[in-house]
């Protein structure tokens, strides 16, 4: 009775920390940004479900296969990028091939590089020629990618960059190609006119597709020779797409920091947090983005990739810290995921086919119940079950401090198999090894179970 009151008081604690950040800055949040906490905590309930997400990166870039950012690395101006827009010719695409394998991954949810920094659409924009409709593949290619992903369950998210390297009147700063340009740097642009080009399109990525579950806007940087949140008009773009799709999820990169009201989630790219991300003390919703290399694009000679060991050890240390994964897979300029993307998505299917319930619906665990060592913690506050997941499978046993007259059951997730667990273990002729008078201690077999990551499920009373 003890932990159940707990339990709710957690969760009562929640969702008032929604509420501590939105009313930090009350008196500043405009009326059509004023929401309830629980509104909110109900609006993100599907995304904090599902825990796991592909992240798709893929445009010209892929042509070149040296990093999505090659245009701005290597300076190349926009008649020289001309030549990746015409060889560009995805005759291998198949959505349906790539929704069914983040399916089986595990993958609820899927944000596309509708717009990447280059500037090139992968759907028919009437407000751009710079778009897949004029190339080799003569067809949109992001409406077939949303059925596809949709049919099989998983929720649409869409990326749009707040960049534009092609756009003409995008003002040339510290990122753009043109950057040591003299001439270029000369001359007029204006910006108010390339606000309103991104107006336009996040109308048309905003009603013609259906329900967008996500947007993911990047990025801000501003100071000297950046860009922030005045020049996107970050305000007004972040107005139009609450009046466009009222249900959707956005992210933190409008330049909006110093607002409670201007994004929900944080995102920390490449980046591992030590701890759940806090704002002013308080636990915030977060995901991190993560590639399997060091790149986003397709990358041919990139050879930094994670193995499955390590992908599955990173989706277990977010969830732990109450966090969610968005990994990303960079498609060839074929349109094709390449065998190392494959055999990583693969491996990752097969670990989530028997240990999903230790990801999704999952957080942080409670603070009563302490990380043994070499190992991540996650809990279901629905299920009230706790999963240890053992990154370096010990011998014989696994001491759990605190946890006496918490724990009804434990079996190996795996399989389902019971797993005989001790208390008040008193030093014997055999060992020295004692537990505390709040211990107890878990007997494990000696050989290491199957899977990348074995996880223990633990029913608590």
């Amino acid at each position: 009775m003890k932990l159940k009151l707990i339990l709710n008081l957690l969760l009562v604690l929640s969702i008032s920390a929604f509420a501590q950040t939105s009313t930090q800055q009350s008196q500043t949040v405009p009326a059509w940004a004023k929401e309830s906490p629980e509104q909110k905590w109900k609006r993100m309930e599907w995304w904090r479900e599902a825990r796991f997400g592909m992240f798709i990166h893929w445009g010209l870039y892929s042509v070149p296969a040296r990093h999505e950012w090659v245009q701005s690395r290597e300076k190349i101006p926009v008649e020289g990028y001309q030549k990746y827009f015409e060889a560009f010719n995805p005759d291998l695409y198949n959505p349906k091939d790539w929704a069914q394998k983040a399916k089986n991954a595990g993958m609820k949810y899927v944000v596309i590089t509708a717009k990447h920094h280059e500037g090139f659409c992968l759907w028919d924009t009437k407000y751009s020629d710079f778009k897949a409709t004029n190339t080799a593949a003569k067809r949109d290619l992001l409406k077939p990618l949303v059925d596809a992903f949709r049919a099989e369950g998983i929720r649409i998210g869409f990326y749009y960059s707040l960049i534009d390297w092609h756009h003409p009147e995008f003002t040339i700063d510290r990122a753009h190609p043109l950057r040591d340009n003299k001439d270029a740097r000369s001359d007029k642009r204006d910006m108010s006119k390339y606000r309103t080009y991104m107006r336009n399109q996040l109308t048309e990525l905003l009603t013609q597709f259906g329900q967008i579950d996500q947007l993911f806007l990047d990025y801000s940087y501003p100071g000297e020779n950046g860009k922030g949140h005045a020049d996107w008009d970050s305000e007004g773009l972040l107005r139009l797409v609450r009046k466009l799709q009222p249900q959707i999820i956005v992210d933190d990169r409008l330049d909006l920091y110093h607002t409670s009201w201007g994004w929900d989630y944080k995102t920390p790219e490449q980046f591992m947090p030590q701890e759940w991300p806090k704002v002013d003390g308080v636990k915030v919703p977060w995901e991190t983005c993560q590639t399997f290399s060091g790149s986003w694009g397709y990358n041919r000679d990139e050879y930094t990739w994670k193995s499955p060991q390590q992908l599955t050890a990173m989706l277990s240390e977010v969830v732990s810290k109450g966090g969610n994964l968005l990994l990303n897979v960079g498609p060839t300029a074929r349109g094709e995921f390449d065998s190392r993307a494959n055999e990583r998505l693969a491996a990752i299917g097969h670990w989530m086919k028997y240990n999903s319930r230790s990801i999704y619906g999952c957080t942080e665990a409670p603070p009563e119940f302490k990380k043994p060592d070499n190992c991540f913690l996650t809990y279901n506050p629905s299920t009230r079950r706790l999963y240890v997941h053992v990154l370096e499978w010990p011998f014989k046993s696994l001491h759990l401090k605190g946890y006496k007259g918490l724990v009804k059951y434990v079996q190996l997730l795996s399989d389902g198999s019971e797993i005989k667990f001790r208390e008040n273990i008193a030093p014997g002729s055999h060992t020295t090894e004692t537990t505390g008078d709040n211990d107890i201690m878990l007997e494990l077999p000696v050989q290491k179970p199957e899977g990348a990551i074995p996880v223990i499920e633990i029913i608590l009373k």
